[in-house]
């Protein structure tokens, strides 16, 4: 199955604080992520915005791409799986 067919599942918090704070600083950082055959990408890029659509929260990339973040595996070096899962979406 395509991984943006899957059912969305939030990600951690903690996770979703650090990713608004690299987008309102602007700064390039490494990000890597799952495609939508599960292989590994790496873009070197600064996030523009965090938001939801379509019951999945996504970030998009001054590369013009946008990505789910269940689909995330790092961002400027952190883990998400290092992060703890979450039942349901951050407050706002």
């Amino acid at each position: 199955m395509d991984a943006n067919n899957a059912p969305y599942v939030p990600i951690s918090c903690q996770f979703h604080d650090q990713l608004e704070i690299l987008a309102t600083y602007g700064t390039a950082v490494p990000i890597f992520f799952r495609d939508r055959d599960g292989v590994l990408q790496a873009r070197n890029s600064s996030i523009t915005d965090v938001f939801s659509r379509d019951g999945a929260e996504f970030l998009s990339m001054a590369t013009g791409e946008s990505i789910r973040l269940d689909q995330l595996a790092a961002v400027n070096g952190k883990q998400l799986a290092s992060f703890p899962a979450e039942s349901a979406w951050c407050a706002a």
